[in-house]
């Protein structure tokens, strides 16, 4: 890492792309190439649909998403795309390759991992899936199912046009929480990329470029001696009590982090009955902040209020690390492409019977909702270097290579991310128009930066100029394999 602070190395590099990073006057697609493209999606439309109900009605964890990650390469096989699965050490990951002789490397990302307790109908008010617990209220049905389309419509303009270089769909599992994509940074599979896209559901369409949170998580696994409550209890050394005075020990430490530092925790084994004193229990720990180096910092504090726990319960501790991404770095170049495409493919419009849906659904929000004419525009363009409570594994990929997002309403606006209700959105055809968009928006940024290469000097110079000469990448988890059974509540005897 730089040891220039990360706002700083973002600041300058802002100030210097505004300066002398202007894009071409001219693209060199023309406008009947990107009508084509996106009458291409369009026609694919009832495909991108199939597979995002599909994925939606699969529902699966992180690592676990086998008949997801089956369903998307399928459709990439059968677009002309040689798929390579399992990568990384993942089961459920992949990628997919078409290639037309030398020229750059673009990449395109699919996310199909839903996330626990989240099921819900394909309705605006509560109601729980009966028999199932997971739902994707992260819209990742529809982030895998779009990009996919998008590949394809790409691919498509790529065979008629006889135009160079390689085209990759990278399937990446466990963005919530399970680092997939860290994993394949690690491996060099972006090594020789030139430019990766990625878009996100959101209740907004925006191709805005900001920062996020880097992050740590990890789990903290407690072991005693178990002994009768009441009749031994000075016999028993409770693994719950060395999580609860470490809770207490991380609490009082919040004082003490830099601003802007989040540190949050559940509980995953606690014991099994009041009255036996628990040999085992286990916490599960993340923390967050804008700067990489203040995450490592903290959690190596958390770590020791985790030794000193067990030194004073007279238990013993061990520690897992689970996920770590780092920062977002955005990038202005690629963001201004984006922006222009998204603005030729518009917002969105919605039938009275979905904007009955979503009147319904707004109902169940806290606080004040915004207009639901706002799928209707575009957001002001800007590069944001404040804010991003969120973190996303994608921010690894986007310091080794020039990484570009946008995000399309395809939830209802004023929901929260991850709830329920935008799990019921994205099984409709609010969701799907969402995607269809994002779709587009992709397929033809694709294109330009196939068709003109200034575009992608200019973005590495702005990754070279964010991240600072003396970057090596090093992963947040370190050198663990994948962890693939991340979800699971380890228990006294495993």
């Amino acid at each position: 890492m730089p040891k220039t602070p990360f706002r700083a190395l973002l600041l300058a590099a802002s100030a210097a792309a505004s300066l002398s990073l202007a894009l071409p006057a001219q693209a060199a697609v023309s406008n009947a190439q990107r009508a084509e493209i996106q009458r291409t999606v369009d026609t694919g439309a009832e495909q991108i649909a199939d597979a995002a109900m599909k994925l939606w009605g699969f529902a699966e964890l992180g690592y676990q998403e086998t008949q997801s990650t089956a369903l998307l390469q399928d459709q990439l096989k059968a677009a002309g795309f040689a798929v390579t699965p399992g990568v990384a050490g993942m089961p459920t990951a992949f990628v997919a390759s078409y290639k037309n002789g030398s020229g750059p490397v673009i990449a395109i990302l699919a996310e199909y991992d839903a996330l626990p307790g989240l099921a819900q109908a394909a309705e605006p008010v509560r109601t729980p899936i009966a028999g199932q617990h997971n739902g994707h209220g992260c819209g990742h049905n529809l982030f895998g199912a779009a990009s996919v389309g998008a590949a394809v419509a790409l691919k498509d303009w790529m065979v008629k046009n006889n135009v160079k270089g390689e085209l990759r769909v990278y399937g990446t599992p466990a963005e919530e929480g399970g680092s997939g994509k860290v994993y394949m940074v690690r491996d060099g599979l972006f090594s020789d990329v030139d430019a990766t896209l990625h878009w996100h559901p959101g209740g907004s369409n925006s191709a805005v470029q900001g920062v996020s949170m880097a992050n740590i998580s990890g789990k903290f696994r407690f072991r005693g001696a178990s002994a009768h409550a009441s009749g031994a209890p000075e016999k028993g050394r409770s693994a719950l009590d060395g999580v609860e005075v470490m809770n207490v020990a991380t609490n009082f430490l919040r004082e003490h982090t830099p601003d802007k530092t989040r540190i949050h925790y559940v509980v995953t084994n606690g014991g099994s009955a009041p009255n036996v004193v628990p040999d085992f229990a286990e916490s599960y720990y993340y923390v967050r902040h804008p700067d990489p180096e203040v995450v490592r910092s903290v959690w190596e504090r958390v770590r020791k209020a985790a030794e000193g726990a067990a030194l004073a319960t007279n238990t013993e501790v061990e520690m897992e690390i689970t996920g770590g991404v780092y920062a977002m770095l955005p990038n202005d170049t690629l963001g201004r492409v984006m922006d222009a495409n998204l603005r030729r493919v518009g917002g969105i419009e919605w039938t009275a019977e979905e904007t009955a849906f979503a009147k319904t659904l707004q109902q169940s929000l806290v606080g004040r909702v915004p207009p639901l004419e706002r799928v209707r525009r575009v957001e002001p363009y800007k590069v944001e270097l404040e804010g991003g409570g969120g973190s996303t594994d994608v921010s690894d990929i986007s310091w080794v290579t020039p990484t570009v997002g946008l995000s399309t309403a395809t939830f209802v606006p004023g929901s929260a991310g991850h709830s329920w209700q935008n799990v019921a959105a994205a099984g409709t055809t609010i969701g799907i128009k969402g995607a269809v968009n994002a779709a587009k928006t992709l397929a033809l940024t694709g294109a330009d930066l196939f068709s003109d290469p200034s575009i992608i000097a200019k973005a590495k110079a702005e990754l070279q100029s964010r991240r600072g000469p003396d970057f090596a990448y090093k992963a947040m988890l370190g050198d663990r394999p994948p962890a693939l059974d991340y979800r699971k509540a380890q228990t006294a005897g495993e």
